[in-house]
Parts: C-alpha cells; structure tokens; sequence
C-alpha cells in the first residue's frame, strides 16, 4: 500500500474546536509540567505505578485486547475491574474507546479512520479530539460497532460517568498523600499516558517496520512498545488483530500479554487467542525513523 502524506494536509483546526477537550488537555499538560517543580521520589514511583495500572492492566489489557476485540475470556469481575483501570487514563468510557478502535480497523487509511496520518500527523496524534466532530460514546454513528457493550449494564453506566473513578483517585492522592502526589499522580501520569496511546494512532503509522504486508500503514516500533506495555507492535496486530500477543518474537517487549498469561496461570483468563511466529520471518519493509 502506497504510504500517505503524513504532514499534510492536516485536518487539525479546520473544523470548529471543541473546546471542553481542549481546555482539559492545556489544564493537564500545565499540571505536568507542574509537577516537575515538586519532584520527590515517592511520588514519582506512585505515578509510575499508576500509569502500568491504567494503561498497561486498563488500556492495553482491558479496553484493547479484552472488549475490543475479544482475544481472551475472563470473568466479568475481573473485566469490569480492568475498565475501571482504563478510566484513570482520561481516555473516555469504553463504548467510546471501543468503538472508535473498531471504526479504525475497519477503515484503517481510509475514508472513516477517526485518525488516519494520511490526514496529518497532528490530526492522527491529538487533533481528532479536539477539533471537528466529538464522537461521545452516545454518537448514533458508533452504537452499530458496540452492540455487545451496549448490552452490559455496568459498561453502559461506566461510559456515562467514566470520569468518576480518576476524580476519586485525585482526591484520594491530595488527602493522603498531599500536592506532589495528586501532580504526579494525576497530571503528569495521565499525560504521559495520553500521548503514549496517541502514538499507536500516529507513530505506529508513520516509522517502524512491517513483518506483515497488510493492506494499511501499520508499523512495528520498538519505543512506542515500552510507553505502552507492548502495544507498540501495531504491524503485528493489524496482522492479526485478535491475537492476545502482540509481541510475536521472543524479543518484541509486550508486557500486556505476559499480564493476559499470568490471569491464564490462575484461571482467570481462558479461550486466549495467540498469535506466535514458527518460524520468525524477517521484516518486509522497513521506514527511516524508527
């Protein structure tokens, strides 16, 4: 597949702004840079803590490999408690985040990507959110893609008020632990996530290899795996878009998939669709700037 012209044109601020995303965005990116002046190492730790949680356990495991696409089975309890992990990224319910990822690999490059780079690099990064037409997870245009989540009470009620647990995670860093923690914990970690996970959007489009000639822009890199536990592998997913194991080869980084492992250890995860390489075939193609 030919490759897009990433940099333009960019449909970012051609469409009127939304304007509560926005404000949002800039009052948490100014809290990150915030919490650099009140740096201490507890606090650091905890928000490292709480970034593998909401989007290692949460995004990656959860919202991504569990309801998305449904690579594995586990109990409802434990569902439910990866969904609520994934609320603490900031990254909407998860009949928004599911349905926007099912539209992707639907249209993948194509007309109806809700961020394609072959309409910008900033559109496929950030500008999709906060610029043109919000997609809330009530949208007529994605219900048809979440028809199972749509049925699940409680995914229904978490889409609604997905903003409740990471409010009540904030008040619980500032009452215990003080302003270092809530700036560390909340700020800085939620936009080291954000922009972890737009990456995959835009990055993994853009730079890295392809093991599997598929008919999109999707690349293998290696950085974007360690900022998001393994969800760096976008080739290999396209590829096989329902496999719970991203990191196909020994030395692909994909911490998400050894947590799916470990939940099958202790029964708590069965029928785990795996992808693995026998043997390892090399690379087709590789782009500068990985």
């Amino acid at each position: 597949m030919q490759q897009p012209h990433l940099f333009g044109p960019d449909r970012t601020f051609t469409q009127p702004i939304v304007w509560l995303t926005l404000l949002i965005m800039i009052a948490f990116h100014v809290g990150a840079i915030a919490a650099l002046f009140m740096f201490s190492w507890k606090p650091f730790l905890v928000a490292m803590l709480l970034w593998w949680i909401a989007g290692g356990f949460g995004i990656g495991m959860g919202y991504h490999r569990l309801l998305t696409h449904r690579g594995y089975k586990t109990p409802k309890w434990m569902e439910y408690l990866l969904t609520i992990c994934a609320t603490l990224t900031l990254e909407g319910g998860p009949i928004f985040w599911v349905a926007t990822h099912r539209k992707h690999h639907q249209n993948t490059d194509k007309e109806g990507d809700p961020h394609s780079p072959g309409e910008g690099a900033l559109w496929a990064h950030v500008g999709w959110l906060i610029t043109g037409e919000t997609m809330h997870n009530d949208a007529a245009e994605l219900l048809p893609y979440v028809p199972d989540l749509r049925k699940d009470k409680f995914h229904v009620w978490i889409s609604k008020w997905h903003w409740i647990p990471i409010t009540t995670l904030g008040l619980a860093l500032l009452i215990f632990g003080g302003w270092p923690y809530l700036f560390w914990g909340i700020f800085f970690r939620t936009v080291l996530g954000l922009h972890s996970t737009w990456l995959v959007n835009s990055a993994t489009h853009m730079w890295g290899s392809r093991r599997f000639p598929t008919h999109d822009t999707s690349r293998n890199s290696f950085w974007v795996a360690l900022l998001t536990f393994g969800e760096g592998w976008h080739n290999n997913h396209h590829a096989h878009p329902q496999s719970s194991r991203h990191g196909l080869a020994w030395y692909e980084f994909d911490p998400n998939w050894y947590g799916i492992s470990a939940l099958r250890f202790f029964g708590l995860a069965w029928d785990v669709k795996a992808r693995s390489l026998h043997p390892e075939p090399e690379p087709v193609a590789t782009a500068a700037g990985l």
